[in-house]
């Protein structure tokens, strides 16, 4: 019998999200797998799960329904017309697996809960594993006071110790499976959630997928420094609506975002260059963002010269095939038995975690050894 890979989904009913459940289905009737980087030749004979053996589910604290959430992206442009009609029976099936957040009293009960919602998943598919990822709407930072597993469980039973984007990764982690942090929350940020991950022998990664500027930016930043041709200034104004969008609107939150966007450049041009990235709400613009970026650099003799780009798309559209690659990989880790940390999955994260790494091609390298590694 062909294995069974289970897709959770923190975040279930959002735009992306609903995008990856949908597209996954598309690729099944025929549609061409644009973006799904693991569909590539380099990747045949690694072992992967086949697209079309993925199941999908997760928790959402929203009610719409999948096929409603569908219909609004295919309005908006950002799935083709008519396409919520040919994957009615796919999406009937998510339906089933998508689980309400539940009410706790206590955030241990809460972590103890959701774990039950994933294992009764696995459970009732037949899943040979279960990869969980976070697509959930990107958290302000989070301050997390405690330094060992045995402290920070004790305080679960009393305190408001974690976000609920940690709060997730320990209910997988509990469930038994892997976990990746599309976004650039806290989650699995503090060492603790990491270490827990380790006593349950279990795999993590992330964090904040680069889908669009930051992407552009992880391939020209080598270019300049490979070609000796010093950075002066580089700034980017980012503008996006959506729910994601709406998020950022508050600074607080936004500040996740700009800490990890800020880094790439850091480590690829060797240190801190002036400049601002901005991120602004637009609410017209829907899925749909655009990245405006301004780098000043100079020649030979000193000659000052600019180069500016536009990016234009579809968020939604841009992330998930990267969920989709990531949950394969994810599940081949675990079939693997990795513990930890997957920094060869740095290709696809602005924030990769355990890794310094953000040229664009030395990630792909990366991957393609850790892939053919057995």
């Amino acid at each position: 019998m062909r294995r069974r890979v289970g897709v959770w989904l923190f975040g279930a009913r959002g735009s992306v999200a609903t995008t990856t459940v949908a597209g996954a289905a598309a690729v099944a009737h025929g549609a061409p797998p644009a973006g799904v980087v693991t569909e590539q030749p380099a990747f045949a004979g690694a072992g992967l799960v086949p697209l079309d053996r993925l199941v999908f589910g997760g928790h959402d604290p929203a009610e719409t329904p999948l096929s409603k959430q569908v219909e609004r992206l295919v309005a908006g442009g950002v799935l083709p017309p008519r396409l919520d009609g040919l994957i009615a029976a796919e999406l009937a099936e998510a339906e089933r697996n998508l689980v309400v957040l539940p009410v706790a009293d206590s955030q241990d009960e809460l972590v103890r809960r959701m774990a039950e919602d994933i294992r009764a998943f696995r459970l009732r598919n037949d899943l040979d594993h279960v990869v969980a990822i976070n697509v959930a709407s990107t958290e302000p930072p989070y301050q997390v006071r405690y330094g060992d597993v045995a402290t920070l469980r004790e305080a679960l039973k009393t305190e408001q110790a974690l976000p609920p984007s940690s709060i997730g990764a320990l209910a997988a982690f509990e469930a038994g499976a892997a976990y990746v942090d599309f976004t650039p929350s806290t989650s699995i940020r503090p060492q603790v959630i990491r270490d827990w991950a380790v006593e349950r022998q279990l795999p993590y990664g992330g964090q904040d997928a680069k889908t669009g500027e930051t992407l552009v930016k992880s391939v020209l930043a080598p270019m300049f420094t490979t070609r000796a041709l010093p950075v002066h200034a580089w700034s980017g104004t980012n503008l996006l609506g959506g729910g994601d969008g709406a998020t950022l609107a508050d600074p607080h939150a936004a500040e996740s975002k700009s800490v990890s966007k800020e880094r790439v450049l850091t480590e690829l041009l060797g240190g801190e260059v002036p400049g601002e990235v901005h991120i602004d709400y637009v609410d017209p613009l829907g899925d749909w963002k655009t990245a405006w970026d301004h780098v000043m650099f100079s020649g030979f003799l000193g000659v000052r010269m600019t180069l500016q780009f536009t990016w234009q798309g579809c968020d939604s559209a841009l992330a998930a095939p990267l969920v989709l690659d990531l949950a394969r990989l994810s599940a081949l880790a675990l079939e693997r038995g990795h513990v930890g940390a997957m920094p060869f999955l740095g290709f696809y994260f602005k924030d990769p975690v355990e890794s310094s790494e953000h040229a664009l091609t030395r990630q792909y390298d990366e991957l393609l050894r850790w892939v053919h590694a057995c």
